[in-house]
């Protein structure tokens, strides 16, 4: 199974790509998407489907993750988030992708076994799990991974009892 996950945003989109077979996770591809501070936010929008849309097709993932929106003090900034995330399902489902999400807290638990992890605590353990040498940059693009992670780990369970 190759799964893509994706860390929404609308500065920057984290993405990445991880191939689980045989209960063995490898590291397909990680980036991410960014656009210009001063491009007109419709044009962002744009650029990051366009962005998606050649990943997708570049590297032809079987199921795609997507963190649930969280939504913090900041309402300006969930909804530029919540605008990015819905050009990424638009995407997908166009790609036709299953999609999943997760909460924050489910990708903690299934990446570093504990829902209170820190971002630089994800980070380091997105690093071991793919064996990777150095932590992926930018954070997105960490982040993005972890998402995959957890959808690696949990998509067998969701398979078995018929749930995804």
């Amino acid at each position: 199974m190759r799964a893509l996950g994706i860390d929404p945003g609308t500065a920057t989109m984290g993405w990445g790509i991880v191939e689980f077979n045989n209960g063995h996770l490898r590291l397909i591809d990680v980036g991410a998407l960014t656009t210009p501070a001063g491009m007109p936010h419709p044009e962002r929008l744009l650029q990051l489907y366009n962005g998606l849309r050649a990943i997708i097709e570049r590297l032809r993932p079987d199921t795609a993750a997507v963190e649930e929106l969280f939504f913090g003090k900041n309402v300006n900034t969930a909804l530029t988030v919540g605008q990015a995330r819905g050009v990424a399902l638009l995407a997908l489902a166009q790609a036709g992708i299953p999609v999943h999400e997760y909460k924050p807290l489910a990708v903690k638990q299934a990446v570093a076994g504990y829902g209170g992890a820190d971002k630089r605590q994800m980070q380091e353990m997105v690093r071991l799990t793919l064996g990777l040498a150095t932590i992926p940059r930018p954070d997105d693009a960490a982040d993005a991974l972890a998402i995959a992670i957890c959808h690696a780990y949990t998509a067998p369970t969701l398979q078995r009892f018929g749930l995804s």
